[in-house]
């Protein structure tokens, strides 16, 4: 082959694949389902953490009180089964299985984007529970004995000493169940939710075109993912200069 013509060779690749970039991207502004899918993708991502996060503290915090107590009540008993067997359910199925329960039989009149952001944060949530558990065992048991030796109850040696220790612990592995959680959402498709990677596919089966939608999209999740993590490499230099203090 010539050099003339690798040269031409080349030149209709790249004006193929102009073409195809025009067509699946410029072409009707195909660009915004990719734009629109983004927007939903952060949005289920950032409200599913903070029900995560929430529904997780309190998990184990009573997963831990039962521990601790040598003769829990019959409500911390109560709530100790159910905390149990939420964790146990949740943590054995998969995340599809579950949102696809909450949207076609536990609320199959509700709004798919609220449903999606419910059946995430309540996914993600479980895995917080036992990230936050073992943070909250990991500290000594002499903080909570000198907490009560300072007059404080229970409840406020656990919000005061105990809560603010375990929470530098496992901030960097919530921040993990953080950039997790923004993947899995690229099942939220299943559901008729137009995410990141649903985005994508309505492009491809609009131009019949797969790899440059499919390239984009994982692409954006890359870059996400990357972001995110050097935010997480900061957190965890400033908590181990902290630790040096």
């Amino acid at each position: 082959m010539t050099f003339e013509c690798f040269l031409c060779l080349i030149g209709g690749i790249m004006s193929n694949l102009a073409t195809r970039l025009y067509d699946d991207f410029i072409y009707q502004k195909r660009y915004l389902y990719l734009v629109q899918g983004l927007g939903n993708t952060v949005l289920i991502t950032i409200f599913a953490l903070v029900i995560g996060v929430i529904l997780g503290f309190a998990v184990a915090l009573i997963r831990v009180r039962y521990a601790r107590e040598e003769k829990p009540g019959f409500l911390l008993k109560a709530l100790n089964l159910l905390s149990g067997i939420y964790l146990t359910v949740i943590r054995g199925t998969p995340i599809v299985v579950q949102l696809m329960i909450m949207y076609f039989v536990i609320l199959a009149s509700g709004a798919p984007l609220l449903i999606a952001i419910l059946s995430f944060g309540i996914n993600s949530g479980a895995y917080v529970a036992e990230v936050v558990r073992s943070g909250i065992q990991s500290i000594d048991r002499g903080q909570t004995e000198a907490g009560r030796s300072l007059g404080l109850s229970g409840t406020q040696t656990m919000i005061h000493i105990i809560l603010p220790q375990a929470f530098k612990n496992v901030a960097p592995a919530i921040f993990n169940e953080f950039i997790a959680l923004l993947k899995e959402t690229s099942v939220a498709g299943y559901v008729g939710i137009q995410d990141l990677t649903k985005g994508g596919d309505i492009i491809r089966s609009i131009t019949y075109d797969a790899f440059p939608p499919l390239l984009a999209v994982a692409m954006v999740y890359l870059i996400l993912v990357i972001f995110l993590t050097q935010i997480l490499h900061q957190i965890e230099r400033r908590l181990a200069k902290s630790d040096l203090r």
